[in-house]
């Protein structure tokens, strides 16, 4: 009876290993890979700095923090705390963070809508066959003008 008593004490001792340290093993593995991904993170995130610094320009085309769309005709990219001039519309340059500036704007091709398709040069035919030209009428007439008898 003695000797099964003392099986058992070993076999739980043992069997306690898990149970006691497991949750320290757990813990250690956790906080090794938080490390892991926050420097995976961090270095994937300055490569992406280095990138769009090395994009800026001037005359190429950003998006701004606030939803507003211009081009870049100042930007100093090795010190991020002078302020960036973009131009918003001709002649009116804006002095902004060089934060502020979003992201690069890539130029895409015009979406054609289902109901129009392109057929010429300024001409816009529908699916109802209506004709729409967008040239200047050359002679129109005027309400003044009266038909000749």
């Amino acid at each position: 009876m003695l000797l099964l008593s003392q099986q058992n004490t070993q076999q739980a001792t043992g069997g306690n290993f898990f149970t006691d340290y497991g949750l320290l093993i757990l813990l250690a593995a956790l906080l090794v890979f938080m490390f892991v991904s926050s420097r995976r993170r961090t270095k994937k995130m300055k490569e992406q700095q280095e990138q769009k610094a090395q994009q800026m320009v001037p005359g190429v085309k950003v998006l701004l923090q606030g939803g507003l769309y211009g081009t870049i005709v100042e930007y100093d990219p090795t010190d991020l705390s002078k302020a960036a001039h973009v131009e918003l519309a001709p002649g009116m340059v804006v002095e902004v963070h060089s934060q502020a500036i979003l992201r690069i704007v890539e130029d895409e091709e015009p979406v054609v809508d289902e109901d129009e398709q392109v057929a010429g040069d300024d001409v816009i035919v529908t699916r109802d066959e209506t004709i729409l030209d967008s040239r200047p009428a050359e002679a129109a007439p005027d309400a003044d003008d009266k038909p000749k008898a």
